[in-house]
């Protein structure tokens, strides 16, 4: 019989990306079920708002990833 948890796949991918604000490295979890990917999310150091454009190809890989500062 199989163990229900070996059937799950992860299409969850964590990445690592410098703030445009405050130049920290973050990460974010990126899923990678989705191929393209466009919202906005606060850094969480310096809870600026960043717009994130991500691009994944059809291995599930990061083939693009944007992390722009939203003008204020």
């Amino acid at each position: 019989m199989l163990n229900p948890w070996q059937c799950v796949k992860v299409f969850m991918e964590e990445y690592f990306y410098h703030c445009p604000y405050c130049f920290t490295e973050v990460s974010l979890l990126v899923d990678l079920s989705v191929s393209e990917q466009e919202y906005i999310e606060d850094c969480e150091r310096c809870c600026n708002p960043i717009q994130f454009s991500i691009q994944v190809n059809g291995n599930q890989e990061i083939e693009a990833f944007s992390a722009e500062p939203i003008g204020q």
